[in-house]
């Protein structure tokens, strides 16, 4: 299982950290994904200082804005279900 975990904290909360989880949920949906996928929020991931909102891929960090959503998750959250 792939797991996606989307800071909520103050300052992701902030930067749209709602809005990246409303489209990953959508996304998981549409391609029939959640028995393959994980997706839960999380307090303080410590990328406050970073733009964007912290978003980790099986352990890997990356900071994304809520209008690279979509695109973040077609480029690396697909590849790596289906390669699994």
């Amino acid at each position: 299982m792939t797991n996606i975990s989307v800071c909520i904290g103050t300052s992701c909360h902030l930067k749209g950290s709602y809005n990246i989880i409303q489209t990953f949920q959508q996304l998981i949906e549409e391609n029939g994904l959640h028995d393959r996928i994980g997706l839960r929020g999380s307090f303080c991931m410590r990328g406050c200082d970073q733009a964007g909102v912290r978003v980790s891929l099986d352990e890997e960090s990356y900071n994304i804005a809520p209008e690279e959503a979509h695109a973040f998750f077609k480029e690396k959250v697909i590849d790596r279900v289906e390669t699994q």
